[in-house]
């Protein structure tokens, strides 16, 4: 059974899909991209290709893991085991991310999205070598600090749509960003398994031999972000003229206050349950690698296959069908819908046993997701004055970031001793439990202005 899987993944049938879908993927997009506002094109594109570089080298990082501690990492006395190490990693990204988020937003909201956009991107060009070059764990763990530091940029990323925007377009809006950073989701672990292939060829005509084996992945991905630095310099600009003026301004410290200390506020309860959410939904997908290697066997030049097929759907998600669910039932009722699907999916993952059970659950999940989050983040927007509003969604990429952080840990803990089904399964309960938070009184309203 355990070979059965990389066998399909490399058949003639799976190719001829992969093709298909690929192709079908374009045309959707193609058609769809006529309904983008001009202004947010760029962006999409440079999200795009950031996530690309990204995502060459994230479903990697369990096997660069699994290659630097085999038998997992001795620690204070204690072993642990492979699971829970990569899940430390991936949390190195998350409490760089959860750290800077607050800056960069307070930053954007004084200085402008578009610089505070190009020093992060600035940053993961860095990261990304190191990722290639890493000879240790700590190497590695210092490429997720890095590239985390540059990704505390999401809320800057989310103000910068919400600026550019109309309140009644901000959740499909914010659908299209998401399409193009899933649509690098899609193509960047494709590239990357393409790039371990490539990393043992010679690159170097003649007798001399030039191998970039194990660095091929972290520096085609540097490469990729340097061009995209460059695309940004050039092409994108602020989404609009701001007035800062002498406005009072949340403070970071203030912000986490009024989120902790007033949960029944509608802008505080829309950032729990993105916190929520996004830590029981993302805090697994480190074990997707783990599983399908435990399940299937699935290897390290076949893992970038199904993650293209996620971000696949994923595209289509947020293309196709988030607009048309906001128009038809509003951002409260869709985000609802949308936890339901993922916990769901979740489950399914957990129970999945063959091909077929896996291609369902693994287009449920960014089914969910789709529906779930920009719905949360529109809805939360409309509770932000125009000059608080970097400040304010990178407080809700803050406590994300926080649930993100706990989140892996835990998940790789339950993966080692209690199986691979528990994490999911716990996840789903997670999801499930932030149905109860409801969003009364979050509905869309214009956000204060003055």
């Amino acid at each position: 059974m355990l070979l059965d899987l990389n066998a399909t993944l490399d058949s003639e049938a799976a190719h001829v899909f992969f093709a298909v879908l690929g192709a079908t993927l374009l045309g959707v997009l193609g058609r769809e991209l006529r309904h983008v506002p001009a202004k947010l094109l760029v962006l999409m594109a440079t999200a795009f290709l950031d996530m690309v570089g990204l995502f060459m080298v994230v479903p990697l990082l369990p096997f660069y893991v699994k290659r630097f501690v085999p038998d997992g990492l001795a620690l204070g006395g204690m072993t642990l085991a492979v699971g829970t190490v990569t899940g430390l990693v991936v949390s190195a990204f998350t409490l760089a991310q959860l750290l800077s988020a607050p800056f960069w937003g307070r930053c954007s909201d004084r200085h402008g999205r578009r610089p505070v956009l190009m020093v992060a991107l600035g940053a993961s060009s860095v990261a990304f070598l190191l990722f290639g070059y890493a000879d240790s764990l700590w190497l590695l763990a210092l490429s997720r600090v890095v590239q985390g530091a540059g990704g505390g940029t999401v809320g800057v990323v989310q103000a910068y749509v919400t600026d550019a925007v109309e309140p009644a377009q901000r959740a499909r809006a914010l659908g299209w960003l998401s399409a193009a950073t899933n649509l690098g989701v899609a193509f960047g672990p494709w590239l990357g398994s393409r790039a371990v292939t490539l990393g043992e060829a010679d690159l170097w005509p003649g007798a001399a031999d030039l191998r970039l084996g194990h660095a091929a992945p972290g520096v085609l991905a540097a490469l990729l972000c340097a061009l995209n630095v460059l695309f940004a310099w050039r092409y994108l600009r602020e989404p609009g003229q701001r007035q800062p003026g002498n406005k009072p301004r949340t403070t970071v410290r203030e912000a986490i206050v009024r989120v902790i200390g007033s949960p029944r506020l509608p802008s505080s309860r829309l950032i729990l349950v993105y916190a929520v959410t996004i830590g029981a939904s993302q805090g697994v997908h480190p074990l997707f690698a783990p599983l399908l290697d435990q399940r299937f066997g699935v290897d390290a030049e076949h893992i970038g296959n199904l993650f293209m097929y996620i971000g696949s759907v994923a595209v289509f998600a947020r293309v196709v069908l988030l607009g048309r669910m906001v128009d038809r039932f509003g951002e409260a009722r869709t985000a609802g819908a949308g936890m339901i699907v993922l916990a769901a999916a979740q489950i399914g993952v957990a129970l999945a046993s063959g091909p077929w059970s896996l291609a369902a659950v693994f287009a449920l999940l960014p089914i969910g997701m789709a529906l779930t989050f920009p719905c949360v983040t529109a809805m939360l927007s409309h509770h932000v004055a125009d000059h608080e509003r970097g400040t304010v969604m990178g407080m809700q990429q803050t406590f994300g970031g926080f649930a993100r952080l706990t989140a892996p840990p835990l998940y790789g803990w339950l993966f080692d001793n209690l199986g691979a089904p528990q994490p999911f399964v716990v996840a789903a309960g997670f999801v499930a439990a932030t149905l109860l938070f409801g969003f009364r009184g979050a509905s869309p309203r214009p956000a204060d202005h003055s």
